[in-house]
């Protein structure tokens, strides 16, 4: 298994290599058999995320890990394409930056003042878009993403309530410690009402990477130079970069990117399968996966069979 550690903070448990990789060991047992045909959601890193999530608590890691695996069978957020959500990203309400903060993050940059449709359905698909996108652009050793809000034209009309519930539903339980900061900046008095209501269905753990970012504030302004080069973050966020979105060339990068994605996933196979927000980056040499080590690759010819393995509660309908 990775040897990566457990990050853990105030309440939460902090558990040996040895009792990680039983508590492993113990998830695949109650997950059953077809861990051993699919690799990619079952494999060491992607289990101690969500037993992280969960406090290591395997019963609960198991059920949350279980809803996730039905979630992307359900909803392949991997098959989703720039055609199908082209329209929600006109305004650059959200889209991940051309650099990453000093950690090697990738950046999500949000501006919900920017919104630009009703649809729910659309808003949520685009957001799971740019997630699976900026997860697939991470840099080999890392595994989060930072969130930049701007709130230039924020309004209490610009998001609803529906949306940001299930932004944060789909975040904590599908993703599980994937965000690694999320910058509030420059949110006007009037967003603390908002914050007061939402602040309830977010878990400790996401509350607790929250932090409000003011640009008149001196302190505030230190905690950005000490996250980002100053010569490529925006000049939106206090950086010395005046590029702005430019919607055509964004389109292009995506385009580009769905192509990279489509190399790596096969005619039929299912969002179970292979993941992009688990897909190790392109190696220099020309491309490939890095796949998990414990465990073989799948093929498309092997989906009925995993399939029919999966406990029924796992199984689609």
């Amino acid at each position: 298994m990775s040897s990566k550690k457990v990050r853990g903070s105030a309440g939460e448990k902090t558990l040996s290599p040895e009792e990680q990789e039983a508590k492993i060991n113990e998830i695949r047992k109650l997950i059953g058999p077809a861990t051993s045909k699919v690799p990619v959601p079952c494999s060491d890193d992607i289990i101690s995320r969500y037993l992280r999530a969960r406090n290591w608590n395997t019963k609960k890691a198991t059920k949350m890990l279980k809803d996730t695996v039905k979630w992307r069978m359900e909803h392949k957020p991997e098959k989703i394409r720039w055609e199908d959500i082209a329209q929600e990203a006109e305004t650059g309400k959200i889209y991940r930056a051309n650099y990453h903060d000093k950690q090697g993050r990738t950046v999500l940059v949000m501006r919900p003042g920017f919104q630009n449709t009703n649809s729910t359905k659309g808003q949520i698909k685009y957001l799971v878009y740019c997630i699976e996108n900026a997860l697939m652009n991470l840099n080999p050793d890392q595994e989060e993403m930072v969130w930049l809000i701007d709130f230039q034209g924020w309004t209490m009309s610009s998001i609803s309530m529906r949306v940001t519930r299930e932004t944060a539903n789909i975040l904590q339980d599908h993703y599980p410690d994937r965000l690694g900061l999320a910058i509030l900046y420059n949110p006007p008095k009037i967003f603390e009402s908002f914050w007061t209501m939402v602040r309830p269905f977010l878990e400790t753990k996401t509350y607790q990477k929250v932090k409000f970012v003011y640009s008149n504030d001196a302190v505030s302004q230190k905690k950005m130079e000490e996250l980002f080069d100053m010569d490529t973050l925006e000049s939106s966020f206090g950086g010395r970069n005046s590029t702005g979105f430019n919607y055509e060339t964004y389109a292009k990068q995506m385009m580009e990117d769905d192509k990279k994605m489509d190399n790596f996933i096969n005619s039929g196979c299912s969002s179970l399968h292979f993941q992009p927000s688990f897909m190790a980056s392109e190696a220099s040499d020309g491309g490939g996966i890095a796949s998990s080590h414990e465990n073989p690759p799948v093929s498309c010819k092997d989906v009925p069979k995993i399939e029919a393995d999966m406990p029924k509660e796992m199984q689609k309908g």
